[in-house]
């Protein structure tokens, strides 16, 4: 088993940033991918961005991109995003998740372990 913890989220005005971080601990491997997802109320979660394993592969859905950027700690097994640029339409609930290989990581049904989330809300 893994266990993700979310942290970073917050209350933020339009055009500010904030950096979310994802520990795992655990059974982790060296392999894993892992993403983040949003869920806003009455929609779908959906991919916002994924890296490797290695840290050298990243992804990211259309609407966040050069505004968020995903990176990784190996040494300290967390995984941030960073989001600068806010936008109100980025208010979410953000969930991080892996167990899932670099080639499935901008498919949310690919993942094995979520973390709980944390809540991002950007006023106008």
């Amino acid at each position: 088993q893994v266990q993700l913890v979310e942290s970073g989220g917050g209350l933020v005005q339009a055009g500010g940033s904030l950096r979310l971080a994802c520990a795992a601990s655990g059974r982790t491997h060296i392999s894993y991918a892992t993403g983040w997802f949003r869920q806003a109320p009455g929609k779908e979660r959906e991919f916002v961005a994924a890296v490797s394993g290695s840290g050298g592969i990243t992804r990211y859905e259309d609407s966040v991109k050069g505004r968020f950027t995903i990176s990784r700690d190996g040494d300290k097994n967390t995984v941030y995003l960073q989001m600068n640029g806010l936008k109100p339409e980025d208010t979410a609930v953000y969930y991080c998740a892996t167990g899932t290989s670099a080639q499935a990581m901008t498919m949310k049904r690919s993942y094995v372990y979520w973390g709980q989330g944390t809540q991002v809300t950007v006023s106008s």
